[in-house]
């Protein structure tokens, strides 16, 4: 419980209170109970008592060494229950930042696809009135017009929503023949660009017009510009009904070559279950969880811990106003990239469900 920038928690009895000033510095405290037999270490970000791991036998000489060392510094530590050998409290530098304070740090992004879409440049207002709808205070939005639409549409937004291009090239501006460049969107105001999407990769019979090399380089030359980059990444059906593992395998396939590019302030990850994208299939709130977080761990894994924490994740699999909420709830699920919904006026729905799941 908290009061007046005090956090008060009870732990089997023990009061602890933690001032607001040490969180304030985006530390956590781990505190070690042990008992006889046994301790129980709780991870404790941002003044939340976090029930992390059993570990038996703990070394009671190693444990009271430790407490003459850190000393009891803080506030309202009680000691004395008979079965508590002690309580040792440490302070980790920010760059152990617990995932619950990571959490918090990424703001939601939500993105609209509109693909091919409309088919008149008379229904781009209403479109783009769609997006204006959108309370973005606490989300980032962002929009993806045909590429016919994007002069047209970027400069038409009021809330701070995001023109964002659905492709580019990796060679500028020159005798490339139906691309687009990065120089010419940044001539327009455009400061980001959606690369990636599987409609791209070759997925519903398209020829393939990008593969993960191609799609590395682009993203380089996208930092490269001073530019933000929506990375698209997704399995087909095929290898999901293989299972998560076999999915997790190929998700490590494609971010291989963009591991250490990957930055958090530039580069969001919209992962797309493929065989969801237009069916009206969504995958459980659970199955989107479990995917995000093992590609959180392999980013953890090959890039870094911050990395990891600091970098967006959205769900790209036929999201909507009636499973946002649910999706939203999924700790690893940091927003949304949006297809046929995107189109219509529920689209600020999504944008506020997702708002709310994080505030």
């Amino acid at each position: 419980s908290s009061s007046r920038g005090r956090t008060r928690i009870n732990i089997f009895g023990t009061v602890l209170r933690l001032s607001c000033c040490s969180m304030a510095l985006n530390l956590k405290v781990l505190f070690v109970l042990a008992s006889c037999n046994r301790a129980v270490a709780f991870l404790v970000p941002a003044g939340e008592a976090v029930a992390n791991n059993r570990i038996s036998h703990l070394d009671s000489v190693s444990l009271r060494g430790a407490q003459r060392n850190q000393g009891t510094s803080f506030v309202g530590v009680s000691a004395s229950s008979g079965c508590l050998r002690g309580i040792a409290a440490f302070a980790v530098a920010a760059a152990m930042l617990a995932s619950h304070t990571a959490r918090q740090a990424r703001k939601p992004v939500v993105g609209g696809n509109w693909k091919c879409n409309p088919d008149s440049m008379s229904k781009l207002d209403g479109l783009v009135a769609n997006i204006n709808a959108c309370d973005t205070s606490q989300c980032d939005v962002y929009f993806c017009p045909s590429p016919l639409h994007v002069a047209y549409c970027a400069d038409k937004t009021t809330n701070g929503a995001k023109c964002t291009p659905q492709n580019c090239n990796f060679t500028g501006c020159g005798a490339y023949t139906g691309e687009m460049s990065v120089e010419q969107m940044k001539d327009l105001g455009i400061s980001q660009v959606l690369i990636g999407h599987s409609e791209r990769r070759g997925e519903f019979g398209i020829f393939p017009m990008d593969d993960n090399n191609s799609l590395t380089t682009k993203l380089k030359y996208i930092q490269d510009a001073g530019m933000s980059c929506v990375y698209c990444i997704g399995e087909p059906l095929s290898i999901r009904e293989k299972g998560l593992e076999e999915v997790i395998a190929e998700m490590h396939v494609q971010l291989t070559p963009i591991y250490s590019l990957l930055d958090p302030s530039n580069v969001v990850i919209a992962y797309e279950p493929v065989w969801a994208i237009g069916t009206g299939v969504t995958a459980t709130p659970e199955d989107a969880q479990a995917t995000h977080k093992g590609i959180r761990d392999l980013i953890a894994e090959h890039a870094s811990a911050e990395v990891a924490e600091g970098i967006r994740i959205q769900y790209g699999g036929s999201a909507n106003a009636a499973n946002a909420p649910d999706l939203s709830a999924q700790p690893d699920i940091d927003g949304f990239l949006v297809g046929g919904a995107s189109l219509k006026p529920e689209f600020k729905e999504i944008v506020a469900a997702i708002s709310k799941a994080k505030a």
